[in-house]
């Protein structure tokens, strides 16, 4: 039953150490995108080829636009961050659109975007601390003038709470619009043109339902996806600059995993990325 506007409890644990623990429907439904995401990569990669067609073609084009737009987006050697920010995009995105099949999107909790802006948060920091130094990390605070200390402090705390009610906010907004609507016109059928079902359910919502549970969900995806990869290439990219940095010939060392420029050059073709060629070989 749901709870004014929060989400319905599915049910309470009662007795034991997680007594009085309540699972919401949003923990059903982002543990159900999340294992539904985890089936599509297991079987689009299950049987790579070298020529994709089927789910792996549709999960190389994912993969080839995520790194494309990281790349653009936060620049070469932050790369790493490509498959956090393209699951994140992804499981935003079908978490938003749950209302398109009937459901509450799980983002309609603040519980939920309140969780996945302390996770980017955490990200910011560690990433920031890494890159700077812990001196460099809090003498940035102090920067240019003493006195912006709790400026800057504060600066960092809001950040994570206007992502997560920026999201909740948009989202929450389109599930009452659509409710309201949705009543609206049942009343309307039933009661005022006496119709036997209520018909003006079936077509006059179709607009509301293309804003509110297909461009919206894809928009406050994006817009928390790019807040994301900007915020933390900002805390990366502002760390001092070394000697080493300056010194002729010198080049960043390559991360770990994927090349980047395996997707950009001759298209979305894998067989150069490191490993996969030696697979193909002893396969045959």
């Amino acid at each position: 039953m749901s709870e004014g506007l929060g989400a319905r409890v599915i049910f309470r644990i009662v007795g034991g150490p997680l007594d009085g623990v309540v699972i919401t429907e949003t923990t059903i439904w982002a543990v159900i995108v999340s294992i539904g995401l985890i089936i599509f990569a297991i079987c689009a990669t299950r049987k790579l080829e070298r020529y994709p067609k089927g789910l792996q073609a549709v999960a190389e084009l994912i993969v080839e636009y995520v790194y494309k737009f990281v790349h653009d987006t936060m620049g070469k050697r932050n790369m790493s961050f490509a498959p956090y920010i393209g699951t994140l995009f992804l499981f935003l995105l079908f978490g938003n659109a749950l209302g398109l099949l009937g459901f509450r999107p799980f983002t309609a909790d603040m519980n939920a975007t309140f969780a996945m802006s302390a996770l980017v948060f955490m990200l910011i920091q560690i990433n920031s601390i890494r890159s700077r130094g812990f001196g460099h990390y809090l003498k940035h605070f102090a920067d240019p003038y003493p006195f912006m200390v709790p400026i800057k402090v504060l600066e960092e705390f809001t950040f994570p709470i206007s992502l997560a009610f920026r999201i909740f906010g948009n989202i929450l907004a389109g599930v009452i619009i659509m409710e309201l609507a949705m009543e609206g016109l049942k009343s309307l059928s039933l009661h005022t043109l006496h119709l036997p079902i209520p018909l003006l359910q079936t077509v006059l919502p179709l607009p509301l339902n293309l804003f509110f549970d297909i461009f919206e969900p894809i928009l406050q995806a994006f817009v928390f996806t790019m807040l994301t990869m900007s915020f933390i290439a900002k805390a990366i990219l502002s760390r001092p600059e070394t000697d080493d940095d300056e010194s002729p010939g010198h080049e960043p060392e390559r991360g770990e995993g994927f090349n980047e420029d395996d997707l950009f050059v001759g298209g979305a073709d894998y067989s150069d990325v490191r490993g996969y060629g030696e697979k193909q070989a002893e396969s045959a």
